[in-house]
Order: C-alpha cells, then sequence, then structure tokens
C-alpha cells in the first residue's frame, strides 16, 4: 500500500479506493451509548462477540453509540465479525496502527519520562501508564475500521473488497479494561481538565481513552498541556487526514465474506430510526476516530524511554 513506507510518502502519493471524504456532521448528533451494564439478551450476546472478535476489553463509546440502534448494529457487526481474527484483519490494524504512530512521531512529541520522575512518579507506575496507553493504542484500529466500514456502506458505496482472508490467528486475550475516571468522580481541577477537552475538541463527550488516562491525573494534565498546542497547527490536520485515508483503503480492502450491500445496512438503519439520524452518529465516530488515534500514538511517543 501507498502509505507503508512512512508518513512522507502517505501524505504525497496517497489516495484512497473509495472517495469518502473526511466530514464532520454538522451541528453535531446527540449520542446514545448504551453502556454494557444496562444490555441483557442479544444485546448483551452482540456486545460480547464485538468484544471478543475485536481483542478488546471495552465496548468503546463508537460501539455503544451504534448499538443504540439495535438492528443496525446486529448486521453491521454480522457482516464484520468474520473477518476479525483473520490474518489479513490483523495486518490491516497494525498498517493503520503504524501510520498513526508515524504520523505522531512527525509531530515532534517532547519527553516526558523524566518530567515524571522530578514529579515522583517511579518507574513501574510508568510502565503502567505505557501499559494503559497500549490498549488504546492497539484497540482502537479495529473501531476505526468499524466505523470508516460503516459510513461506506450507508452513504451507498459498495465494500467491494475481496481475496484470501488468511489464516485465522490464535486469540489473543483481551488485557484487562482499565479504569476510568468519570466526570462525576473528578476532582475539581480534572474536571475542568475533561471541559477543556471538550471544547478543544469540538466533542460532547470525552473519549474512554483520556477517563483512562486521567487515572493519573498529574500526568494526564501535563501530557495534553503538550498535546494541545498542536491541535492547531496545519501538520497535526496533515497526520488525521493520512490516517483517515489510510482507514478507508485498509477498510474497503478488506473481504466482504458476507456480501453486505449498501441497501441491507441502509434498511437496518431505517428500521430503528431515520437514516439520516444513523448516517450522522456514524459519521461523527469515523471523523474523530483518526484524530484519537494520532492523540494517543502523540501520548505514547512522549512515554519513550
Amino acid at each position: 500500500m501507498s502509505f507503508v513506507n512512512g508518513a512522507k510518502v502517505c501524505r504525497k502519493k496517497f489516495k484512497p479506493m473509495a472517495d469518502l471524504p473526511r466530514l464532520k456532521p454538522n451541528p453535531i448528533p446527540a449520542i446514545h451509548p448504551v453502556p454494557e451494564f444496562a444490555v441483557s439478551g442479544a444485546r448483551a450476546a452482540v456486545y460480547g462477540r464485538t468484544k471478543k472478535g475485536l481483542g478488546v476489553p471495552w465496548m468503546g463509546v463508537v460501539a455503544m453509540a451504534f448499538a443504540h440502534y439495535p438492528r443496525f448494529y446486529e448486521t453491521l457487526w454480522s457482516a464484520i465479525e468474520p473477518i476479525t481474527g483473520t490474518k489479513v484483519f490483523e495486518q490491516a490494524c497494525r498498517s493503520l496502527r503504524d501510520v498513526a504512530e508515524r504520523e505522531a512521531e512527525a509531530l515532534e512529541p517532547a519527553p516526558l519520562v523524566l518530567r515524571l520522575l522530578k514529579q515522583g512518579y517511579d518507574v513501574q507506575e510508568i510502565d503502567d501508564i505505557r501499559a494503559c496507553n497500549e490498549v488504546f493504542s492497539a484497540g482502537n484500529m479495529p473501531y476505526i475500521v468499524m466505523a470508516t466500514l460503516a459510513r461506506l456502506l450507508l452513504e451507498g458505496n459498495p465494500w467491494q473488497g475481496g481475496g484470501d482472508l488468511g489464516h485465522v490467528t490464535s486469540p489473543v486475550p483481551a488485557m484487562p479494561k482499565p479504569p476510568l475516571i468519570e466526570a462525576h468522580h473528578a476532582s475539581h481541577d480534572l474536571a475542568a481538565l475533561y471541559d477543556e477537552l471538550r471544547e478543544v475538541l469540538g466533542l460532547p463527550f470525552v473519549n474512554t481513552d483520556y477517563r483512562a488516562f486521567a487515572r493519573w491525573p498529574s500526568y494526564f494534565a501535563l501530557a495534553w498541556n503538550d498535546l494541545k498546542p498542536r491541535l492547531s497547527e496545519a501538520r497535526y490536520t496533515t497526520s488525521i487526514e493520512c490516517v483517515h485515508k489510510a482507514a478507508v483503503e485498509l477498510a474497503v480492502s478488506l473481504p466482504n465474506t458476507t456480501g453486505i450491500t449498501p441497501h441491507a445496512l441502509r434498511d437496518a438503519a431505517t428500521s430503528d430510526a431515520s437514516l439520516e439520524e444513523v448516517l450522522s452518529v456514524v459519521r461523527l465516530f469515523q471523523w474523530l476516530l483518526p484524530g484519537l488515534a494520532v492523540n494517543v500514538a502523540f501520548l505514547r511517543s512522549q512515554l519513550q524511554p
């Protein structure tokens, strides 16, 4: 693929296989994530299948928001599930992560380890933060693919990928789910930081990743203060665009083993709500996830020894 040799190549020569420009819905739609503790029966079963198939310890906000539309989500997941756990899916997610991490490195994150040690963090604590970051560095990639395929189909584009799935990989046990610091548990300072995150990122919620990193509030404040100025830089926008385009190319190249059509997914969506409502929610996550991937990769790079 055109991006595998580095970020510079991706920026100059990349052409996605489908016309799916990055698009932030305006206005931002209301989302209604259905938390894991609130599901039962068939919905609980599809949640379990999602986590097992993607090899993740948590239902991302994207999946829980999609699951507010149960027939839509069941139809989407049933189309994606057969390719999860295969070599081709694993390689696609690895390639997408590589792009995000190269793009983050190009932003030249300032190292944080010495500053954390001076604040009193010990080596084990810093390793724990790295382990938490690894959960999201790996786990965000399949969610990006999911959101991209959902948008592709809902907008009427065929998913024409074919080819060999490769062998089924041995299932990797999901890492433990990191504890999350919810807004109602946050100190005054952390609550203010969450407010700033929502304002700067232009989102009505705080992603799971950031609520996990807030387990170490002094670390997270330091990391965010280094990342925040980059968000307004032109090269940051270019980095996200590169990840978006990589996600589109990788997603549409995956084999469509069930033969799902745009009509089938659109029909499922309209049985739950208007097509415009479901599509707006899908567009929101397909827009924000590439930026989240770059941000998490940036935080990961800050912690390199």
